[in-house]
C-alpha cells in the first residue's frame, strides 16, 4: 500500500489569520499510533497470502508516517513563534509616532488593538491605522500632508514630466 503525500495548505502572511481554523486542521489531518497501527491490521488482514507485504515496507510506512506527524507539530509550533513575534513587534509601536499608508492620519501610538486578521494602532487622538504596508513608524513626530499639498504635489509633478 502506497502513502500518498499531505499537502501543505499556506495561510495568508498575516499570522493572526486563520490560527484556529489551522489547528483544527491539523487536529484532523493527524492521526496517532493506535489508529495507524488498526489500518496496518486491516492491511495485513485482507492482505494476498500469494504476495504478503513485506516487513520493510510496513517499516517504511511507519516512518512516513512519523515524519507527517512531526512535520505537524513543527508547523504548530513555527506559527505560535510567529504570533509571539509579530505581537511584540506590535506592541513595540505604542509610543512611537505613526503615518498612515494614505498619508492623511498621524498621531503618537497609544494602543495596539489585535485582532485574528490584522493589527490596529490608535493613536492619543483616537484614530485607528491598520498596520499594513506603507504604513510609517518613527521615533519623531511626523506631519501629515493635507489635500492641497497631495494634489499641489501632484500637479507639479505632471507639470515636470510634460514640459520639454
Amino acid at each position: 500500500m502506497a502513502v500518498d503525500s499531505v499537502a501543505a495548505t499556506t495561510a495568508s502572511s498575516n499570522p493572526w489569520a486563520n490560527a484556529a481554523s489551522s489547528s483544527k486542521d491539523a487536529n484532523s489531518a493527524s492521526i496517532n499510533y493506535d489508529n495507524f497501527l488498526q489500518l496496518l491490521i486491516a492491511q495485513m488482514k485482507n492482505q494476498d497470502p500469494t504476495d504478503p507485504m513485506d516487513a520493510s515496507e510496513q517499516i517504511s510506512q511507519l516512518a512516513s508516517f512519523s515524519q507527517v506527524e512531526q512535520t505537524i507539530q513543527t508547523n504548530t509550533h513555527l506559527k505560535s513563534m510567529l504570533q509571539a513575534e509579530a505581537l511584540t513587534r506590535a506592541g513595540d509601536t505604542v509610543g512611537k509616532y505613526i503615518m498612515s499608508a494614505d498619508d492623511t492620519t498621524t498621531g503618537k501610538v497609544k494602543e495596539v488593538q489585535v485582532f485574528s486578521d490584522g493589527v490596529i494602532a490608535v493613536t492619543e487622538a483616537g484614530d485607528k491605522i491598520l498596520l499594513q504596508a506603507g504604513v510609517v513608524v518613527s521615533d519623531k513626530e511626523i506631519q501629515a500632508k493635507s489635500e492641497t499639498e497631495k494634489s499641489d504635489s501632484a500637479a507639479s509633478a505632471a507639470d515636470d514630466g510634460s514640459s520639454t
